[in-house]
């Protein structure tokens, strides 16, 4: 992480809209933990979205957990930011997904 405040607190999510109810909680912790959680993100070209309150909010919950429903509406709306980020528009309107990228080594 170059330049960078490190996060003091990191949670990693999980939403596979066909065979999930809801968004999961996959991985949390502070400190070194949120470090590895955000290296790791960062080597597999996971979006990292910056929200202190909302990963309070969503680190009070834990491991294995689907997020509740009044936490919807904040995580959809991140996650419909990193859809669209993810996603690239064919001029034949077709979505081409990007690819995420693999570690090397």
């Amino acid at each position: 992480m170059e330049n960078r405040k490190k996060p003091r607190r990191a949670v990693a999510l999980r939403y596979d809209a066909q065979n999930e109810p809801a968004p999961k909680v996959i991985a949390k912790g502070d400190r070194l933990v949120a470090d590895k959680i955000v290296e790791l993100a960062e080597q597999y070209g996971v979006h990292i979205h910056h929200d202190p309150d909302l990963a309070a909010l969503l680190g009070s919950l834990d491991v294995d957990t689907y997020i509740p429903e009044p936490l919807y509406l904040a995580v959809a709306e991140v996650l419909a930011f990193v859809y669209r980020l993810n996603e690239k528009v064919q001029s034949d309107g077709t979505i081409t997904p990007s690819t995420p990228r693999r570690p090397s080594g």
